[in-house]
């Protein structure tokens, strides 16, 4: 099941900011984000916050969803007001995402676009599970504007997706990016998880060369992560399958940086390789350099200037705050000068492009030349005045991190 939300203090239900919260809108790329809340199954090792049919209980269904969240859209234009500028990337993640029919994720691009503007360029993702689309709905997504599909693949190997509890074939992903190319997608994502109990090097390896040969310009490469309250967790704590190792998922990932990288693909940020700047996911770049979203949807996160807020998290819930006309927040929190910098230094050193050294205080500048003595990070960024992992400082980013904000 999800897991518990952050703390924060309670969220006024007209959803109005803090005085000056969204004076520097203007200065800032906009995104949104829609989180659709559903899957057809749970996959054992998911934690995320989704609800398969069983789950949902009554006043929220697949049917009704589309039209709430387009209602938060609304209720989006008029807490932020006229200062809001186009929204330069749209993300449409879950879940799953291609659940709901083309026709309604297009309608709720009209519908940031009616509210808000869509910006010349926009970039606008699609998740998809590799079952949930075929040729036929991939170019219907492409037609109603979507520029860019993620696609869940996972691995290729099919003991590994059964550990995985993934439903799709092995050889579906490489088909459905095919389709997606010739719908005209100009940007095609696949997502990898390695570290899997019982996935062995070759394994991995399977996986990265039939990524690769499908022909996308972008691959996201997680370690699993063995989160509490999920099946996998539950299987490993009654000894069924072997914890992930950590030595072994530190030699995956240098092997996946070693094949992306010979193959074209260059990480821009810790685990994620695209085929140069314009293949780069700017929504998931505006995250990381602390600009300005609104997060639609059950338990969706939303940042405007020092304010950062979440919503309720079970879609009936959600579904009577927006019937209402209320906010569907559930909390907030207004973060200090200090926490943005920290936030800051922690997203900005997992990119390609690093930290710069001005953010740091003297303590963690002092933590920034040991890290370049340790080979943490590149001397020849350090000496232009900028923080950068090495690859070895890559594996050990978190305590890096700790390093550079004390």
């Amino acid at each position: 099941m999800p897991g518990a939300p952050p703390a924060g203090e309670p969220a006024p239900r007209d959803g109005s900011l803090p005085g000056g919260a969204a004076e520097g809108l203007g200065r800032r790329p906009f995104g949104v984000y829609v989180h659709v809340p559903f899957c057809q199954t749970r996959c054992g090792y998911c934690d995320f916050n989704t609800y398969t049919a069983a789950e949902l209980g009554g006043g929220a269904s697949r049917e009704s969803y589309a039209g709430q969240a387009a209602a938060e859209i609304r209720f989006a234009r008029k807490v932020l007001g006229p200062g809001v500028p186009q929204v330069a990337t749209v993300f449409l993640g879950g879940g799953t995402p291609t659940l709901l029919p083309p026709a309604q994720l297009g309608g709720l691009l009209t519908a940031i676009d009616g509210e808000f503007g869509l910006a010349p360029g926009c970039e606008v993702t699609v998740e998809a599970n590799p079952e949930t689309v075929d040729e036929r709905s991939l170019a219907q997504l492409r037609a109603a504007g979507v520029t860019r599909i993620s696609l869940g693949m996972q691995s290729a190997v099919p003991h590994v997706l059964s550990v995985l509890d993934r439903v799709h074939q092995p050889g579906r992903p490489a088909q459905c990016a095919r389709w997606a190319r010739a719908a005209g997608f100009e940007h095609v994502s696949l997502d990898l998880i390695y570290g899997t109990p019982g996935e062995s090097d070759a394994d991995w390896r399977t996986s990265l060369e039939a990524a690769l040969a499908a022909g996308p310009d972008h691959i996201s490469a997680y370690a699993l992560i063995v989160e509490e309250g999920t099946r996998l967790a539950a299987r490993i704590r009654r000894g069924e399958i072997p914890a992930p190792d950590d030595d072994a998922m530190a030699d995956r990932y240098l092997a996946a940086d070693d094949l992306l990288a010979s193959a074209g693909l260059r990480w821009y940020e810790i685990s994620n390789w695209a085929a140069g700047p314009g293949a780069q996911c700017r929504h998931n770049l505006l995250y990381w350099t602390s600009a300005n979203w609104w997060g639609v949807g059950p338990g969706a996160h939303s940042h405007v200037g020092a304010t950062r807020w979440w919503n309720v998290r079970h879609p009936s819930a959600y579904a009577a705050r927006v019937s209402a006309g209320d906010s569907p927040a559930q909390a907030r929190e207004v973060l200090t000068k200090r926490e943005q910098r920290l936030e800051r230094i922690l997203l900005l050193t997992r990119l390609a492009e690093g930290c710069p050294e001005t953010e740091l205080d003297p303590a963690g500048r002092a933590a920034a030349r040991a890290a370049v003595a340790d080979g943490l990070a590149e001397r020849e960024a350090h000496e232009a005045g900028r923080v950068v992992h090495t690859r070895r400082g890559r594996l050990l980013a978190d305590a890096v991190v700790r390093g550079l904000t004390g």
